[in-house]
């Protein structure tokens, strides 16, 4: 599959700007499928204990964060490459009184600045599809993890059925994404890095259904405010509505999706 030539500076072009707004307006903060339901499902495959320290790859506005300290009893890490994500996310930490149990850092998950053996766990939700050097990444996860450490994570991936060129292309360019991983990629990488791999899902056919169900949202509920996002911009609004009905037709034919992964060091 073609990887195209997309930077962690054009991630944060999309994160720092109404792109970024736009996804939240969508996804709410948390910002990645299936919200509060699908983050207590990895808690309960990875099975997450109280009093243990995680750290969350990717972790934007910090929602994964704050929603492991309350409902877990963790404590909690996030790093992050975009300087706006990161401001709010320091923000929203203390605003919810949550501050002293979470430290946010500004950087690159592909160096991830803390030392080897350091976490019980290491999180990730639907965000490293943005992430050029994924083997670099999902080395650095098991680096950082204790020995008998957790690696969960879900992510957006290529589905079964597989994307022909031209229709990963296209999809790519509009999400930003270097390029997607399927399910056996993943299973590869993690198995590489000495990790050994208790699960690998794929949510395809849910995945489908939550493309649907934001479209839906942004056609039947919430037009008004995302036009304000983007400056009123009604050709934009009605580019970017097509783009989605092209990634859900491809979810519905099983050829994009999403994947959710348990691994043990």
């Amino acid at each position: 599959m073609e990887r195209l030539n997309i930077s962690l500076e054009d991630v944060k072009v999309v994160y720092d700007g109404p792109e970024g707004v736009l996804w939240e307006l969508i996804m709410g903060e948390q910002i990645h499928v299936g919200g509060f339901k699908s983050s207590m499902e990895l808690v309960q495959k990875a099975g997450i204990q109280q009093g243990w320290k995680g750290l969350d790859l990717c972790s934007a506005l910090g929602a994964g964060c704050r929603f492991l300290v309350k409902n877990c009893g963790v404590t909690m890490c996030g790093l992050d490459g975009t300087q706006t994500m990161h401001q709010k996310a320091q923000e929203r930490s203390q605003a919810e009184g949550l501050a002293d149990k979470i430290e946010l850092r500004l950087g690159d998950v592909t160096e991830i600045p803390w030392p080897d053996n350091t976490f019980d766990f290491v999180w990730g939700e639907d965000a490293w599809c943005y992430v050029v050097d994924k083997d670099k990444l999902v080395s650095e996860a098991a680096r950082v993890l204790k020995p008998g450490g957790t690696l969960a994570f879900t992510d957006w991936i290529e589905g079964p059925a597989g994307l022909s060129d031209d229709e990963a292309k296209r999809i790519n360019t509009f999400m930003k994404f270097p390029y997607m991983e399927n399910l056996e990629g993943y299973k590869t990488l993690i198995q590489n890095t000495g990790l050994t791999l208790v699960s690998a899902e794929d949510l395809t056919p849910e995945y489908a259904s939550y493309v649907d169900f934001y479209i839906k949202m942004l056609t039947d509920q919430l037009s008004y405010d995302a036009l304000k996002i983007i400056g009123d911009d009604m050709e934009l609004f009605q580019a970017m509505g097509g783009e989605m009905a092209f990634m859900g037709q491809k979810a519905h034919e099983g050829k994009m999706g999403r994947g959710r992964f348990i691994a043990r060091k």
